[in-house]
């Protein structure tokens, strides 16, 4: 946000503020449904295993969002992201992990299967439109595929120089897009040519596998390490903004500036301040309650994805380049990122569009295709 107020000025700096905010709080949201559907698969995998695949093994998710809750409670008091090197590096680990388990099941499926299944118009549909709904909501969840340029300038702050941290930061990008990229493809990829048309919208939690069950519990164990880790990445920039804004507006407010000093058996003591207790507590306890509401894994990171794809990874980066480099208007570069700037909001109104299409429909119980929607 100080780099949006730098280059376009304190109007956009706010709208900005409230997008990226928004962003990260729904991130947090698919978080925590993403993450009961883990823990919940790992139920049912067992189930599966030891009584049939043909067994009417069902649970809910309440529970399981519940626990998540409890446990980003504690997890949310850590200060910043200074105190969370050692969470970064586990999340990491673990999503290496499943990923690798992803790939190399819908790798041995193809080969099991011995020819390649589905077709390049994807997943019919009853009609046209549905088919449309279907490909608009799909553009969202590849919107929501790169989330994490929406706090790109939040983990560069927290890297040190030299060498120059904005050099440091590119090179780190590259590097994880293109690996992002090779796992998201492969795993796609192989896992619609593994089950075609009957590819779940999550190969590990919408039992295209079966076995070896240890395996799949595995692999989801790790996804629910990893976003305990990845909660936290994406609401700690949300404490430091509304709490900095706190910390301002009332300078002489106890309750916002004081430390209290606790100590629990076993622990060493600790500090604790009433404003971030009780604000961070609401956060997580908010995300919970609205998880628990839309419980819909596809429609969501598809709306999540519309949402924050154009304004937050294209247009203002694009606006501040413009800016910073002071192109003038009407040049061939100017012009070939504003066409590119409007190609992807296009792109992500009809994102948008087919998402909300497809969560109204999920909640209301009009379109049970939509759950077949392929990442």
């Amino acid at each position: 946000m100080d780099a949006v107020e730098l280059y376009l000025g304190r109007n956009r700096t706010w709208l900005c503020a409230l997008l990226q905010n928004l962003s990260l709080y729904g991130t947090d949201i698919a978080y925590v449904i993403t993450t009961s559907t883990c823990m919940r698969a790992i139920q049912k995998s067992n189930c599966y295993h030891r009584e049939g695949h043909n067994a009417p093994c069902s649970y809910g998710d309440t529970w399981y969002m519940l626990l998540f809750g409890a446990v980003e409670v504690v997890m949310s008091q850590i200060p910043d992201f200074h105190n969370m090197k050692w969470l970064s590096v586990v999340a990491a680990i673990m999503s290496f992990t499943y990923s690798f388990i992803g790939f190399g099941l819908g790798f041995a499926q193809v080969i099991e299967n011995g020819r390649i299944k589905g077709g390049l118009t994807g997943v019919p549909a009853a009609n046209i439109s549905d088919k449309l709904w279907l490909a608009f909501q799909a553009l969202g969840d590849i919107a929501f595929a790169y989330p994490f340029s929406i706090i790109l300038l939040e983990i560069q702050d927290t890297l040190r120089s030299p060498p120059p941290e904005n050099k440091t930061m590119k090179k780190a990008s590259v590097i994880s897009i293109f690996i992002t990229t090779f796992f998201y493809l492969c795993c796609g990829c192989f896992g619609y040519a593994a089950f075609g048309n009957n590819t779940p919208g999550n190969l590990l939690t919408g039992f295209g596998f079966y076995e070896p069950y240890w395996l799949i519990d595995f692999a989801n164990v790790c996804i629910v390490l990893h976003l305990v880790g990845g909660y936290q990445i994406f609401c700690q920039p949300v404490f430091a903004f509304v709490e900095r804004w706190f910390t301002l507006e009332f300078r002489s407010s106890g309750f916002v500036n004081n430390l209290y000093a606790f100590k629990l058996p076993l622990l060493p003591s600790f500090q604790m301040n009433p404003l971030k207790i009780c604000f961070r507590t609401t956060y997580v306890v908010s995300t919970i309650a609205i998880a628990m509401m839309f419980p819909y894994f596809n429609q969501v990171l598809g709306v999540l994805g519309a949402l924050n794809f154009w304004p937050l990874a294209i247009y203002f980066p694009v606006e501040m380049y413009l800016v910073q480099k002071k192109i003038q208007t009407w040049t061939k570069k100017w012009l070939l990122l504003r066409t590119f700037s409007i190609f992807c909001l296009f792109v992500t109104i009809l994102g948008f569009i087919g998402s909300i299409q497809g969560l109204i429909s999920a909640k209301f119980g009009r379109d049970d295709c939509n759950e077949n929607v392929e990442q």
